[in-house]
């Protein structure tokens, strides 16, 4: 590690493997059990640590759906404390790869009463939770170690090839989601994509790159429900880059409001999508980007971290009445298959809706972080769960920075949040759940929040 001088840019990254072990807990369904059968590639925690001016910052991604607060809270202390910082000023991202562990349960909560073979449903495997922690850990210890002066360029570029909403108006009103292949019945897609393919990247000595920060937004589900492990396209983007700009450098994702995004595209009769293609077309946008890359201020160093309170959706009295009457109906696991390994969703929303009821008369509101780091004039927010797009672009288009990249999915996984317009279709992402449970200004009241800190802390 290079001490700093006063004002000095000092940047370093580092890597670990948090690819989990044959038999795992493989996320990104419900009711289905997944245990790792093979690894298609591995999964990386990602680190990247900025200094200057007396301020430190950490921005850490991980190859994996999701992690709850309390290991999220976790891992933060833990590289607060590496780094001499605030946990505050410690972002912390799950790419949300769908052939990838939770970390923590967040399909039903850790003491809500299920059989004990039935442990799976409840979203985690606790086998996996201390290695992924330490993971986490080794990276910050890797980037704290490789401290060195560095200078940052940024660009950005446009491609509509890979990325699109996945719901859609239909002819009689509806809502869906993943309508089939041009289904003549669909009107319209309900609402955008973001385009924006964003990289930034720190260098050292010689132009050296030491870290590129890479931005996109859409859903990696392109290994589900497979039982094989991939860090999707984030992971082939990001290694892409990496043997790009040199072996050394660490090029950690930040995946967007992707909650409404998905690469699928039923518009379009011959549209294809898979892992290497679509990676391998962001690759090429990105070359398009590199040579175009400015000069960025690096300076000042500053963060921000705001709770603010929102509101659970109420259940309907009759909503719980009725799950309680299914669930005594049917106290068994309701199997799609002989293997049973796959549950009817009906059995575990029942099961979801007692859960969340359990936990509205203990509390009514869940307490939202919404995080800002801004490194010069480079702005990144963090929000946790599946915000849609829509909440993205507003901040974007607010931001006084001359680069904004907008993650989800960043210290906590507390589900969708969705537009007020989606709420009136209906559909998948609004059914009240665990994984969609906010009040439906969640979305609104975090992208305000999101736009005026960055007013504030991107003052000249």
């Amino acid at each position: 590690m290079t001490d700093s001088k006063q004002g000095e840019l000092l940047v370093g990254a580092g890597q670990a493997d948090i690819t989990p072990a044959m038999g795992i807990q493989i996320a990104g369904d419900i009711g289905r059990y997944r245990p790792v059968e093979q690894i298609r590639d591995p999964l990386y925690a990602r680190a990247v640590v900025v200094k200057c001016g007396g301020e430190t910052l950490a921005i850490l991604t991980a190859d994996v759906i999701s992690i709850t607060r309390a290991f999220a809270d976790r891992i933060r202390r833990g590289a607060a404390e590496i780094l001499g910082t605030k946990p505050e000023a410690v972002l912390c991202h799950a790419t949300q790869t769908h052939s990838g562990p939770f970390v923590g349960n967040a399909m039903i909560t850790d003491d809500y009463p299920l059989p004990a073979d039935l442990w799976w449903l409840r979203g985690g495997d606790e086998r996996y939770n201390e290695p992924f922690v330490r993971g986490m850990l080794r990276a910050v210890e890797q980037a704290k170690s490789s401290l060195q002066p560095a200078s940052l360029k940024a660009g950005r570029g446009i491609d509509g090839r890979v990325a699109f909403n996945r719901r859609y108006i239909m002819r009689d009103g509806t809502g869906r989601d993943h309508p089939g292949r041009c289904d003549p019945n669909i009107l319209r897609p309900e609402g955008p994509a973001d385009p924006e393919v964003g990289v930034a990247v720190f260098s050292g000595a010689g132009g050296k790159a030491i870290t590129a920060l890479l931005h996109h937004t859409c859903h990696p589900t392109h290994g589900f429900p497979h039982r094989w492990i991939s860090a999707d396209w984030p992971g082939f983007w990001g290694e892409g880059v990496r043997g790009l700009l040199g072996g050394d450098c660490v090029a950690p994702v930040l995946n967007g409001f992707c909650g409404n995004i998905l690469h699928g595209n039923p518009l379009d009769p011959d549209h294809r999508s898979n892992i290497y293609l679509m990676g391998e077309r962001l690759m090429e946008t990105t070359r398009r980007i590199l040579p175009d890359m400015k000069p960025l201020a690096a300076a000042p160093l500053a963060w921000d971290s705001r709770l603010i309170r929102i509101p659970f959706r109420k259940l309907p009295p009759e909503d719980v009445a009725k799950a309680k009457a299914f669930i005594e109906k049917n106290p068994d696991p309701l199997w799609t298959d002989e293997t049973k390994t796959n549950i009817k969703w009906d059995w575990v929303y029942a099961h979801a809706t007692l859960d969340l009821a359990r936990q509205q008369q203990k509390q009514s509101w869940y307490d939202y972080e919404v995080q800002v780091l801004r490194i010069g004039g480079l702005a990144i927010v963090g929000c946790p769960g599946e915000p849609f797009v829509e909440g993205q672009l507003d901040i974007k288009l607010q931001s006084p920075a001359a680069h904004t990249f907008v993650a989800h999915m960043c210290n906590d996984a507390d589900g969708y949040q969705p537009t007020r317009l989606a709420f009136r279709y209906g559909g998948y992402e609004t059914r009240v759940s665990n994984w969609s449970r906010l009040d439906e200004c969640a979305l609104e009241k975090a992208s305000a929040t999101a736009r005026e800190m960055l007013g504030e802390i991107c003052k000249p």
